[in-house]
């Protein structure tokens, strides 16, 4: 009588003879080894799910791609928006009044916004995202995300106005 091999057992073989594959492919996928094995291991994950045991290479190797592909483009959005949260802090912000608001002033406001519409106004003005996408990354319908980027914009423009009267 034959003995069924445990998942685990079958997990574990799998993956000793595809590993080190998969982790060059990651490797040069990857700006750096740290993000690569974040990669593969997500890209692992996703491929056993998906294909409801062993995946073929050709999908590790596809997930592995796309992985990639989403963490250069986030690491990209967010070096953007240090970027430009550092090229305004070298400027204050024209508020009608001669000394003009600074940006610590600017700062509390943001603050004290609910942290949802803080969040998509952040995502929308400063990481420059469509509606689209600050809806697809707060995962909220698209229309959510234009009404709380409205109600921000207000309610900004409400407590800039009282610091500048």
């Amino acid at each position: 009588m034959a003995e069924e091999t445990p998942p685990h057992d079958d997990w574990n073989t799998w993956l000793a003879a595809n590993a080190g594959r998969f982790l060059l492919f990651a490797r040069q996928q990857a700006r750096c080894l740290h993000d690569a094995e974040d990669i593969l291991q997500e890209s692992l994950v996703e491929s056993w799910r998906r294909s409801g045991g062993k995946p073929e290479a050709a999908l590790v190797f596809t997930t592995i791609r796309r992985r990639a592909i989403d963490l250069g483009r986030r690491t990209d959005r967010r070096a953007h928006r240090e970027q430009a949260s550092a090229d305004l802090s070298l400027f204050t912000v024209s508020a009608g009044n001669e000394d003009g608001l600074t940006l610590i002033e600017l700062e509390r406001a943001l603050k004290h916004l609910p942290a949802a519409q803080r969040d998509v106004l952040m995502l929308k003005f400063w990481g420059g995202l469509t509606f689209a996408e600050v809806a697809q990354t707060l995962e909220i319908p698209q229309g959510t995300a234009a009404s709380r980027y409205r109600s921000a914009l207000e309610t900004l423009r409400e407590s800039l106005t009282a610091l500048v009267s």
